[in-house]
């Protein structure tokens, strides 16, 4: 589970996509919204969900890194906004500073 928060961590994108994604999360549903972003028949568990939501994730970024014609801004914003609602479903990690 901590390595799928440490890939969240890591994503660094442009500041629009972002926003657009976080203001996604107020019309987002997981109920109605995951299978479709995922193209799944079930509704999987947030960590499973969020794994193949940075698969998807990555190789978007990658098409708009290197300009590739069959980019899609809608469907990076909408990955995006399903990937930081499942990582707030993930459980948090013990304080071990305490």
């Amino acid at each position: 589970m901590g390595h799928e928060n440490d890939m969240l961590n890591a994503i660094r994108r442009p500041k629009i996509l972002v926003r657009a994604a976080k203001i996604g999360l107020e019309w987002y549903r997981r109920e109605r919204d995951l299978k479709k972003v995922i193209h799944s028949l079930t509704t999987p568990t947030p960590e499973r969900a969020l794994a193949r939501l940075v698969a998807a994730e990555q190789e978007l970024e990658e098409n708009r890194t290197t300009g590739q014609a069959h980019y899609d801004v809608h469907r990076h914003i909408t990955v995006l906004t399903a990937l930081l609602c499942e990582a707030r479903l993930l459980p948090k990690k013990p304080d071990c500073t305490a």
